[in-house]
Parts: C-alpha cells; structure tokens; sequence
C-alpha cells in the first residue's frame, strides 16, 4: 500500500506532543513528520520555513489552530505539492480589531508572569470537563513551558499579521477535512462551517465533548477522521 507523506502542523505552544496519538496511530498509513512552528514571527515565515523541510514529493497537510493558517498560507504558495488538507480548531478569517486587542493584551501578560499566563489559557483551550484531567492539564503545560515567553510572542505577533484567507477558499481542489472540539471556545463551529462550505467536498466533523485542543482531547474520535480523511487521498 502507497504511504503518503503527512505533515501535522501544531498550535501555539504546542509541539509534537499535540499530535502524538495520532502520529502513533496513523504510522502505518503514512510517513509522518511533525513540523517545528516555533522560529519565524509571520504565517508567511512559518510556511516557508515548512516548505523548506517538506518532502521532495507530493504531501497532505494538518494544522490544528495556528498550524492551519500555516496550512493556508502554504496551499497558496505550493498547491501543487499538496495532496490532502485538514483544517482542525481553525479559522480562515483574519483577527478582528477586537481580537487583536486581546491578543496584544495576552503578549503583556507573558512579559509579566508567563507561568500565569498558561494556567489562564487552560479554560480556553479545552473543554470545562477536560479541566479534571491533570494529566491532560499536565502535557499542555509541558508543551507550552518547554517553547516558553519569546515562542509565544513570536507566535502571536504571526497571528496578529496574518491574513484572510476566505477567499482562496474556493480555490482548493485537495480533498478536505474540516474538524472542531463541538465546544471550542477559541474557533467555534461558525467559523468551520464557513471552511467547510467555501470548501468544494470538504467533510465537516464535529465532535462533542471537545474543546480547542481536540487532538489531546478526543484523540480516537481525531484519528478515525484523519484515517477517513486519507483514504479519499490520490493514490
């Protein structure tokens, strides 16, 4: 069987960690990487810095959060070198005035105490339930202390600078997958139903008791999607 080459892009401050069920699980479907989204402070930096490590060949592309702006922005820039695109807890739009407030708001506080910072993003990031699970609580720590303050300034000054990709939406002919945490507070459903319709054939996948960070969430229900997912891949 014909392996494909998958790239999974992660979140802010996540790294490999993220996507560590789902690189297990999926390592008999395809050639697995998981890109580093820590180096540059622009979208457009990021995807270059991805494209420059890709494979050679043809491969598909998963971005969870920030990982799909990254997704986007390296689908304009090399399509024909893009299989297959999942699109997980995302959004195509760019920030809003408001949004970038509270996003600038956010840089202040890492500067101040970044270790509060993180505790005050766990509601955000995943469902109220989840906020039990310590050892879930425990590998977003890890991840997010182990990149640390300047990673995330950089991180967020991408998103601050990035564009709106709806209207290239149209334009992507790779078979797609569209996933969101039902409870993502970060990106909610709105915003994958919007992907999910500008998108000719992408599949929408809800799944319930989920919140931003749905790869460590509901890690099963994110695999049997991108299983599904890869299979509609050109062979």
């Amino acid at each position: 069987m014909h392996k494909p080459h998958l790239l999974l892009l992660p979140g802010l401050l996540c790294d490999a960690r993220l996507w560590q069920q789902q690189a297990a699980d999926l390592a008999d479907r395809a050639h697995i990487t998981v890109a580093d989204l820590s180096q540059a402070d622009s979208i457009a930096g990021l995807a270059e810095q991805v494209l420059a490590q890709a494979p050679a060949e043809c491969f598909a592309l998963a971005g969870l959060s920030m990982g799909g702006y990254v997704a986007l922005e390296i689908l304009r820039r090399a399509p024909q070198r893009v299989l297959g695109l999942a699109l997980l807890d995302t959004s195509a739009q760019a920030d809003s005035d408001a949004a970038k407030r509270a996003r600038i708001d956010l840089m202040g506080q890492a500067e101040e105490d970044f270790a509060a910072l993180v505790i005050s993003l766990l509601p955000k990031f995943v469902h109220p339930a989840h906020l039990r699970d310590s050892a879930l609580l425990e590998v977003i720590t890890a991840m997010a202390h182990s990149l640390g303050r300047e990673v995330f300034l950089r991180q967020q000054r991408a998103m601050l600078g990035r564009i709106d990709s709806r209207l290239g939406l149209v334009q992507i002919k790779c078979p797609t997958l569209v996933l969101c945490g039902w409870e993502d507070a970060i990106t909610p459903l709105t915003l994958h139903q919007e992907l999910a319709t500008a998108i000719v054939g992408a599949q929408l996948v809800m799944i319930k008791e989920c919140g931003h960070l749905s790869c460590l969430e509901q890690p099963q229900a994110v695999t049997r999607a991108l299983e599904t997912w890869l299979q509609r891949l050109p062979g």
